[in-house]
């Protein structure tokens, strides 16, 4: 059994104060026993314009901010997820949103780049998004072995391809981790509704940081970060502003549900039979 936190922020346009508030709620985090600790999509910058993550992105291998979570990891001696991140792809106009995972000895041991872009618009207000303006897209979803169990990773909007997920499931994931920078009108919509359907439907556990509050480029994000376990229980909530959750990852109880309830058992098709014609 293992204690693994989630991290909310409500995250400004100086990376440096980010940053400080970043490890000032890892070191919390760490003192209530997590051993992971899992951040927000944009921890260290929600600019007051959308081009500003270009101004601060990071080669790959080299940065304040992958310095940050990798001294932070080995300071604590914690596994951190980094939320996501801006590194330079291919196009200098654009970045990667990159979620970036260190080891307890500071160590990189993977990199996820966010998949699905948010270009809507929110429905019922004036709220239009269009982060493939500023966005590179990744191509290939993550499921890495960690001493917690095998661990999947998706961003945010992500969380609205349900076969994305079963993806992830069928290479053997127990505990999904979604940073998340969810506006406050979607997630009062979908927010909570979306996580247990990701953890019922995969019988895994989910981690889920989001941002939370209110940021100074005047945008409203909606918090509640999480973490539910493979029954759909939410083992622990925080509603708004900075903070933490904190749960054990209990495998034992995973292996239960999935024995007793063996849903995945019973899939008449696969990720690849539905994705391929």
């Amino acid at each position: 059994m293992s204690k693994c936190a989630a991290i909310q922020m409500a995250s400004g346009p100086t990376v440096s104060s980010n940053l400080l508030e970043a490890e000032k709620l890892i070191a919390e985090a760490v003192k209530a026993g997590a051993k992971l600790v899992a951040l927000p999509e944009n921890f260290a910058l929600v600019g007051n314009h959308e081009t500003d993550k270009i101004k601060v992105k990071e080669v790959d291998g080299s940065g304040v901010i992958q310095d940050f979570l990798s001294n932070s990891a080995k300071k604590y001696g914690v596994w951190i997820v980094g939320g996501t991140m801006p590194i330079a792809g291919d196009d200098p106009n654009k970045v990667r949103a990159a979620c970036l995972i260190y080891n307890e000895l500071g160590e990189r041991v993977a990199r996820y780049d966010k998949v699905h872009l948010f270009d809507v618009s929110v429905p019922n207000t004036t709220e239009v998004y269009r982060e493939s303006d500023s966005i590179e897209a990744g191509t290939q979803p993550l499921v890495i072995d960690s001493p917690f169990g095998r661990v999947g990773i998706a961003i945010c909007y992500d969380l609205r391809f349900p076969e994305f997920f079963r993806n992830m499931t069928e290479l053997g994931v127990d505990i999904l981790i979604i940073p998340a920078a969810f506006t406050h009108e979607t997630g009062t919509a979908h927010w909570e509704i979306l996580l247990r359907a990701r953890a019922i439907e995969n019988l895994c556990y989910v981690i889920a940081p989001n941002q939370g509050g209110f940021h100074k480029n005047g945008r409203r994000t909606f918090g509640h970060s999480m973490i539910i376990d493979p029954w759909g229980v939410i083992l622990d909530c925080y509603k708004f502003g900075a903070g933490f959750v904190c749960a054990d990852i209990d495998h034992e109880k995973l292996q239960k549900v999935r024995n007793a309830f063996p849903v995945l058992n019973h899939q008449r098709f696969s990720c690849e039979k539905i994705c391929k014609p």
